[in-house]
């Protein structure tokens, strides 16, 4: 019989759990729920690391972690600090933290590091952090920087709620240092015009709010709570992969309504565990990343990495803002996940520390993993689907102020990206092949590479098992319905707007076949040589932006300007922009899984998770779309002005 577990602030570790005698924390709780059971939390904040000891049986009986209807409840990996003293320096105090409170894990004398971690290299960082009212202060370089603070670049957002009225507030540094002794560690903090003895100071002292330290507890479901302030470690695809929160190497979790910021690193993993590799290019020097990565794959496949029991998670209605690396991380275990309807925001935004697995979404064999109705604004990389995107999809997501867009990286396809808006300067950075790009709106210039001394895995049709493994020879791409808006290309020569790009591509699979086999060159030659085919149709060019000669179909206008902005309200997202009534006038067609193909390398088809054929036929608000659509990711378009809401 399903039983219902209650915690409340009031409550008590020794009572039984129920309404009237409430346990006191979450994990007593966790510690004694089973399969079908569901852990009510009731307002509060609750300083703990949630490490669930059971999973569930089934997608039916779930263990559900969540808080009280209309209660307020928060998890915390932080702990308050206070006693803090004036030092000598105007604006510095300091105060002493007894090193017990950190148990084995102190983060201020744990440095951030790991495979592919880039700088600062003259000096550490560490995974510690002080919030004053909920806003991150910097660490400092020293203690001498930490006395005569320099200028930096702006906070990613105002600092109006730290302190009312700083004069010039998102320029002023705040910092803190660290001493770490063996019983105790002294902060120092640059509070300039805030008392510290008026606000409230908190520390992180645990790596998560709520994971698993076990792998294989699947089966959760973790609703309306606000998880913040963990210290949680760099985490690379060759590492032991922790986040704020997140399943640690199980399947099925569901994982919805909730608001997840400050993370040290990672605001959420759904990758990979400790026995796959943790780290050993930067700790051994023995070989590269990219080795290690390469046997990670193997390992963890003949470990049991499959569908039957890895991943097939659901990410949905989250708010992720404020993470130092990323907002959702994972490699391997994120297979066959869907990730919707979430806001991701302010990510690798501070350039406190920077290494390249840095972005809002940063996955490494996302196999059958879809992308969709995700708002996706201001971080340093929008998505970065590395290694092995196959089968993957991304759909109906809007996209903007991000440095980058997306990034697909060594990957062979099938994967597509399909109704999206690209609302960013730098839209797409492809260093892939086999991807199809339907009905999209690119409103900034990508980049195309090929990458010939990085081979990587392609995969089974819809599974974990390794088919092969290739090098990414370029190009293999579709463009079919999008809508392209020219403008000044960024500095990168590799940058363009629109697909012409591609012209030196021959436009079918017959063509390039025959100009391979007309080739003098030796086995492998011939098919470096030749570029591979790109099918590319029924798109719309503005403002300049050039399209591929070989295109039958499309529409090219160079004088009026579309005028496109995007604005976001208090509870929505809005597009506005004109079209020329030429537009509508481009011949197209409905795509499915017959017009994309095969790829060429994995040798599959473009298809659903569950093996049905492709029909893209309705529009990123899932409105049903003509016989002849028009191009893009909306429908409902029309000549001249629209304004049309595009995320809510």
């Amino acid at each position: 019989m399903p039983r219902i577990f209650h915690v409340g602030k009031k409550g008590n570790d020794t009572n039984d759990g129920s309404q009237t005698e409430m346990f006191r924390t979450i994990q007593r709780a966790a510690d004694v729920a089973r399969a079908g059971d569901t852990i009510c939390v009731h307002e509060g904040v609750y300083r703990e690391w949630v490490k669930p000891q059971w999973g569930g049986s089934d997608g039916i009986h779930r263990i559900t972690y969540q808080a009280a209807d209309h209660e307020k409840v928060v998890i915390k990996g932080s702990e308050v600090v206070t006693d803090w003293e004036k030092e000598p320096e105007k604006g510095v105090w300091s105060t002493r933290v007894d090193n017990t409170i950190f148990g084995s894990y102190n983060p201020f004398a744990t440095p951030i590091g790991g495979d592919w971690f880039e700088y600062p290299t003259t000096y550490d960082v560490h995974y510690g952090a002080l919030y004053v009212n909920g806003f991150a202060f910097y660490e400092a370089e020293s203690y001498e920087s930490l006395k005569h603070p320099h200028m930096r670049q702006p906070f990613s957002r105002p600092l109006s709620f730290v302190v009312e009225k700083i004069p010039d507030a998102e320029k002023t540094l705040y910092q803190w240092y660290a001493v770490v002794g063996e019983k105790e560690t002294t902060l120092y903090a640059n509070f300039h015009e805030i008392n510290p003895h008026e606000a409230v100071c908190e520390i992180n002292v645990r790596k998560s709010c709520f994971m698993p330290e076990l792998t294989g507890r699947n089966y959760i479901t973790v609703r309306g709570f606000e998880m913040a302030q963990a210290a949680c470690q760099w985490a690379p695809p060759t590492s032991e992969q922790t986040g704020l929160m997140g399943p640690y190497w199980s399947k099925g979790w569901i994982i919805e309504h909730n608001t997840i910021h400050d993370a040290k690193c990672s605001g959420m993993s759904l990758g990979k565990e400790y026995s796959t590799g943790n780290n050993e290019s930067s700790l051994l020097q023995e070989n590269s990343g990219y080795l290690h990565q390469l046997e990670a794959v193997f390992k963890a496949y003949h470990n049991g990495w499959s569908k039957e029991t890895i991943g097939s998670h659901i990410v949905r209605n989250n708010t992720i803002y404020d993470c130092g690396q990323n907002a959702i991380v994972g490699h391997l275990g994120c297979v066959f996940s869907t990730i919707s309807h979430n806001e991701i925001h302010h990510i690798a935004t501070r350039h406190e520390f920077f290494g390249f697995e840095v972005a809002g979404i940063k996955l490494h064999a996302a196999i059958d993993v879809h992308i969709d109705h995700n708002y996706i604004h201001d971080c340093t990389l929008g998505t970065w689907l590395d290694w092995e995107a196959q089968g993957t999809r991304i759909h109906g997501n809007v996209y903007n102020d991000n440095d980058r867009d997306v990034m697909i990286e060594v990957s062979h396809g099938p994967y597509l990206l399909d109704n999206n808006i690209f609302g960013s300067a730098y839209n797409i950075q492809n260093v892939s092949q086999g991807g199809a790009f339907v009905h999209n709106l690119f409103l900034g210039s990508s980049v195309r590479k090929d990458c010939l001394d990085r081979p990587t895995p392609y995969h089974m049709a819809h599974a974990t098992e390794v088919a092969g493994f290739s090098a990414i020879f370029g190009n293999d791409d579709r463009y079919f319905n999008n809508i392209f808006v020219g403008g000044t290309p960024l500095h990168d020569t590799n940058n363009f707007n629109g697909t012409s790009v591609y012209d030196p591509c021959p436009s079918s699979y017959q063509a390039y076949q025959t100009m391979v086999k007309a080739s003098q060159e030796g086995d492998r030659e011939r098919f470096l040589a030749q570029p591979q085919p790109v099918y590319i149709d029924g798109n719309v060019y503005l403002k300049g932006a050039p399209h591929y000669q070989k295109e039958k179909h499309f529409v090219c206008n160079t004088t009026e300007n579309p005028a496109v902005t995007i604005s976001q309200s208090k509870d929505a997202v809005y597009l506005d922009m004109h079209m020329p009534s030429q537009f509508f006038e481009v011949e197209t067609q409905i795509i499915t899984t017959e017009v994309l193909g095969k790829v060429r390398i994995a040798k599959l088809i473009f298809d659903n998770p569950d093996g049905s054929f492709l029909k893209i036929d309705t529009d990123m608000e899932e409105i049903e779309r003509t016989s002849s659509p028009i191009p893009g990711p909306l429908a409902m378009m029309t000549p001249g002005e629209n304004h049309c809401k595009i995320w809510e």
